[in-house]
């Protein structure tokens, strides 16, 4: 089931300090339309994690995070779902409510949408799945479950009150340390990080950049784990983030490109902003930053 009607609400933000530079452009898109799911399996354990992404590293680092609650479902047979929470929550609000009401839970800004990576491990059996919507389109790549090569370090920490030790390896252009529990003998963890003898309860890159850290456990969990059934755009890790990094250095224009639509950008004063439509250098990089090989 889902909802079949549309509000399309379209924000065009450009963020820029006082020098000049621009930082980031945003464009908005809230579709109240929540796409039918395929139930994949049952999930027996569920995990939230903070998420936190450093969007520019040119600046002091306190300040200029991304932040979301990400959700860990785990499945059988090595099965694993890495979500946004927040996005799941949003489609539960959309599903139960009616037009009225999703168009007042907009204006208010009560329905603003968390990170749309979305990842499965050993989905299809072997292979890890990568769906994101980018714009208007979602896009998905498969690959085989990449080997991490963990060296097992000295350093112990408390996370949730588990005693975890530390581990680090070199993934696709990040140092990783993370911290992993042996009393959750699960090989999963956040994002694409596995491979430990138990759950990786926190993670971060060596700059800080990017980090995980789980902050809520539910031992009986009865979430099905589920996939959007959309019309995927099937590419390969490199499309992916060629395609993102059009849409993340120049919005409006990609937009305009992929829907025939136009986004007027005005600045302060109500003039259509100069310039809007060029593309910017990004002053952050991307979890994985071997994609520009």
């Amino acid at each position: 089931m889902k909802k079949t009607f549309l509000i399309l609400a379209i924000v065009a933000v450009t963020a820029s300090i006082a020098s000049g530079k621009i930082l980031r452009r945003q464009l908005s898109i809230f579709q109240a339309t929540v796409p039918e799911t395929e139930t994949l399996a049952p999930e027996s354990m569920e995990f939230v994690y903070d998420y936190r992404c450093c969007v520019d590293t040119t600046e002091s680092l306190s300040e200029n995070y991304d932040i979301d609650n990400m959700l860990l479902q785990i499945g059988p047979d090595g099965l694993s779902k890495f979500s946004s929470y927040k996005n799941l929550t949003v489609d539960s609000i959309l599903m139960r409510s009616t037009q009225e009401q999703i168009a007042d839970a907009a204006i208010e800004g009560k329905l603003s949408t968390g990170e749309f990576m979305t990842i499965f491990k050993n989905y299809p059996a072997g292979r890890l799945t990568h769906t994101e919507k980018i714009c208007m389109d979602w896009f998905r790549y498969d690959e085989d479950i990449p080997q991490l090569n963990w060296e097992l370090t000295d350093s112990v920490t408390t996370v949730l009150g588990y005693e975890c030790q530390s581990a680090r390896c070199k993934f696709r252009g990040r140092e990783w340390t993370v911290f992993y529990t042996e009393d959750i003998p699960l090989m999963d963890g956040p994002w694409k990080l596995h491979g430990l003898p138990g759950l990786i309860m926190k993670a971060s890159d060596e700059n800080g950049h990017y980090t995980f850290e789980c902050i809520g456990i539910k031992s009986k969990a009865d979430r099905p784990i589920t996939i959007y059934k959309v019309p995927f755009n099937k590419t390969d890790r490199k499309g992916y983030y060629d395609t993102k990094h059009q849409w993340d250095t120049n919005p409006y224009a990609y937009y305009e490109a992929t829907t025939g639509e136009h986004v007027t950008v005005l600045d302060a004063n109500g003039n259509p902003q100069a310039g809007a439509y060029d593309p910017i250098e990004l002053s952050y990089d991307y979890l994985e930053l071997d994609w520009k090989k």
